[in-house]
This record gives C-alpha cells, sequence and structure tokens, in this order.
C-alpha cells in the first residue's frame, strides 16, 4: 500500500508528521510522492492564520477529487485544522475517512485499518499529556538538520493566537526522552539541531519546579556528532540569566535567538496580551547583546493590529530601524475566529496592513544588507546545504541563519562537498539576504 503523506504548517507539525512516517514504514507501508500512484493520502493540517486554513482547505478538497475518481481508498486528515473543525471536516468533504487531533498520531495505523474496511475513525485524545512516540523517526530535511520539540501546547493566550485553545496546556517533554532522541538523531548524521516549541524558554517549568532550557543545553552539548545547536520561539520574557551563561558556554549552542517581539508600542503590546512592554524589550536585547556580541537576533512583528494608528506603526519602524534585528519577518494580523483580538473594535483594513508590512520589510531589508556588508573579509564556518551544478556553486548556511526563514552563502569552488559537510569560509560578497563566499 502507497501513501502520499502531505505534512503543512509549521516545523513542530512537521515533527508530528516525521514520527507518523516512522510508525508507518515500521506497518510496512511505502511512501508515494505522486497523488494519482498513492493508495492512502494524509494530510497533517495547519489553521494557524487565515492564509494556512486556506492551504489546508484547498489541500483537503484537491486531494478529495483523488479519493472520489481517483486510486486513492482512504482519505485521513490530521494536525492543527482536523483539531478544531472536526466536525465540520466529516460533514461537509464526505471523502475523508478518518480524522485525528493533535494528541492523537499514535493512532494513525487504526485510522488507516479502519478507513480500508470502509468503517468512519475519528481520535480527539484530550490535550493533557505529551505522547510517547515508540517508533522511530523519518526524517525530511536532507538527514544533516532535524527539529527537536521540547514541548507542546501554549499557556499564555495572546489576545490574536487560537493554539492554546487547539494545542492545550503548555507540557514539556521529559529530559531523558529529549536526550534520547537528540542521540538517536546524532547517530543518523544529523548536524544540526534546532529546539523548537510554541514556547522553548518555559522548557521544564512544569516538570521540573523551574524553568530548565538551559540543563537541557548543557546535556545535547555533550551528545557526539552534533555540531550546531538551535534554539527557537524564545518570548523575551522569559528569557533568564542561567540560559544566557549556557548558550555562552557551550560550544555547540548557536549565538542565535529567535525572540517573537510581535510589537514595539505598549498599547498594542497590551491589545495583544502580550507579557512585555517596550522597556522589557530593549533591556532583554542590550543584555543578550552585551554577554554575546556576536549574538544573531532573529524577531517577528505583526503589522495592523486591531486599534493600531499610523503613529504607533511609525514607533515600530522607528525602533527597528534603532534596534537592528539581524533577521526579522513580519506578518499581517490575521483575525482568527474565537480569538478576544478577533471581537475588538477598529480591525485596520487589510491593504493597509500590507502597506504596513511591506514598509518594515523594506527598511528590514536594508538593515540586513548593511549587516552583511560589514561581515565581508570576516571567516565563518558553513554548512552546506547542497550543490548549484550550473554554477560551480554550493549553498550553505552560518550560525546566523535557521534553515527556510533566514539567508544563505553562495561558494564557488571546483572542490567536492557534500551536503551535511562544514566548511570554513571567507566572506567576499553580499545581497541584500545572502552572501558570497569562498573557501579558506
Amino acid at each position: 500500500m502507497k501513501i502520499l503523506f502531505i505534512s503543512l504548517g509549521c516545523d513542530k507539525n512537521l515533527v508530528d508528521t516525521e514520527f507518523m512516517l516512522g510508525k508507518l514504514q515500521g506497518a510496512s507501508y511505502t511512501f508515494t510522492d505522486d497523488e494519482t500512484e498513492a493508495d492512502i493520502i494524509i494530510i497533517n493540517s495547519c489553521c494557524f492564520i487565515n492564509d494556512a486554513k486556506e492551504e489546508s482547505v484547498n489541500t483537503i478538497l484537491e486531494m478529495a477529487e483523488y479519493r472520489k475518481n481517483g486510486n486513492c481508498r482512504a482519505l485521513i486528515v490530521c494536525g492543527c485544522l482536523a483539531e478544531r473543525y472536526r466536525s465540520e471536516i466529516m460533514e461537509e468533504i464526505p471523502e475523508v475517512d478518518a480524522v485525528l487531533g493533535t494528541n492523537s498520531t499514535e493512532d494513525i495505523c487504526s485510522a488507516i485499518e479502519q478507513a480500508l474496511q470502509g468503517q468512519e475513525f475519528t481520535s480527539f485524545r484530550p490535550a493533557d499529556s505529551i505522547e510517547e512516540h515508540k517508533a522511530g523517526r523519518i526524517l525530511t530535511k536532507g538527514g544533516h538538520t532535524a527539529y527537536l520539540k521540547i514541548a507542546e501546547g501554549c499557556d499564555k493566550h495572546c489576545t490574536y493566537c487560537i493554539i492554546p485553545a487547539i494545542r492545550g496546556r503548555y507540557r514539556s517533554v521529559p529530559m531523558e526522552e529529549l536526550i534520547a532522541q537528540a542521540e538517536e538523531l546524532a547517530r543518523k548524521g544529523v548536524r544540526e539541531l534546532i529546539l523548537v516549541a510554541q514556547e522553548t524558554t518555559l522548557y521544564g517549568k512544569d516538570l521540573y519546579g523551574e524553568k530548565s532550557l538551559h540543563l537541557l543545553l548543557d546535556e545535547l552539548n555533550k551528545i557526539p556528532g552534533l555540531y550546531w545547536i538551535r534554539i527557537m520561539y524564545c518570548y523575551p520574557e522569559e528569557i533568564y540569566d542561567e540560559l544566557i551563561r549556557s548558550i555562552k558556554k557551550n560550544d555547540k549552542v548557536c549565538h542565535y535567538l529567535d525572540i517573537p517581539i510581535q510589537h514595539i508600542n505598549d498599547a498594542v503590546l497590551k491589545r495583544m496580551g502580550r507579557l512585555t512592554d517596550r522597556k522589557d524589550i530593549e533591556e532583554i536585547i542590550g543584555k543578550l547583546r552585551r554577554e554575546i556580541p556576536d549574538i544573531a537576533l532573529r524577531t517577528t512583528v505583526i503589522c495592523g493590529f486591531p486599534g493600531e494608528t499610523k503613529e504607533q506603526h511609525e514607533e515600530l519602524m522607528y525602533f527597528l530601524n534603532e534596534t537592528e534585528f539581524d533577521r526579522l519577518g513580519a506578518f499581517t494580523y490575521s483575525q482568527e475566529e474565537d480569538t478576544p483580538a478577533a471581537r475588538m473594535e477598529d480591525q485596520v483594513e487589510e491593504s493597509r496592513k500590507e502597506e504596513w508590512r511591506d514598509e518594515v520589510m523594506e527598511l528590514q531589508e536594508e538593515i540586513i544588507f548593511d549587516k552583511n556588508e560589514e561581515l565581508i573579509g570576516r571567516e565563518m564556518d558553513v554548512m552546506i546545504e547542497g550543490e548549484l551544478t550550473s554554477e560551480n556553486a554550493y549553498i550553505g548556511r552560518t550560525y546566523r541563519d535557521a534553515p527556510d526563514v533566514d539567508g544563505y552563502v553562495f561558494i564557488r569552488t571546483d572542490e567536492v562537498l557534500m551536503s551535511g559537510d562544514f566548511a570554513r569560509i571567507r566572506i567576499t560578497g553580499a545581497y541584500e539576504y545572502d552572501l558570497i563566499g569562498e573557501l579558506v
């Protein structure tokens, strides 16, 4: 039986997909990337914002045609959209045979078995525990980079976000299980481990009574074979001194931190339900840059939040220009049903949101170009990602660049390099987001 598996959404969703793929391979299923050949189609869906929701719905409808008119004998939907719209999916898309919630990925084989027998299958386990993944994991990022999901759910309840309602309260994965996962990934050839969760900085507080990300980093740093350990999704109010010291002392931990601030105006931050104000954000950025001078800071901001004024947007622009984040993503506010922000007055017009987002990204392009020019002449380690055979060049990333969201380095050389290799290079040129280098 051939399975087509479509994974949508974030890297945390991707980890769930990779564990399901491992379980399916252990049950002797094979995989295809051709929907016309698939006996079974599985979609791991997303609904974080409207664009993600539309992509998930359109993908389900597209695959439903193969269930209705093609070779497909079972269509299964899992993930966040399935958790949030479980009854609507089964009622409105009759081609769907099974629906699994976010805490039910271990039931994927049972879902297939029941669906192939013509029986409707649903599984929505309470989001109050962590699933135990007893099967292996199939990596989908090329084998040398992997995500390690260290926690599930979120307790923050930002007014624009639906994740706590879908994924449940914050639950840390026990440290011994994470270390075992990381050791297995390293044995498989993973060189870069990227720590993810809805919020990584709170790791361990629910299990051990105090924030323990620094202790996890200390243990991961000991694992042979790992070269980089990267941390994503650190809420600024939860960054603490022991964590900063752990980043400094552990040689495998990248001097890179993803800190989503979302805005800088105090009134907007309060309406967002964020737990920081401008003073807090400025203080933690200042401390990180003093303690770790070469740290690369990434952030995200939301443009056009309900009630945001032109003056508040200009305050954000001024702050970004002064602070000069190394990496930044800007998103227009998405009015998500069943969230407090969706019911707020003074919703901003879509055209204004897009205008403000474009202004932020144009400014950030200038900032990154200037920062990249400052790197010319510097020697850095680069992880090789692939080859541009037509240009006799390789593509790589520095410690300053997370996969898929940040920039690349282009290296022209006649030497043979392999994906996953690390090479020492000298930066020789700069683009708006990317760099040019040569082997040292």
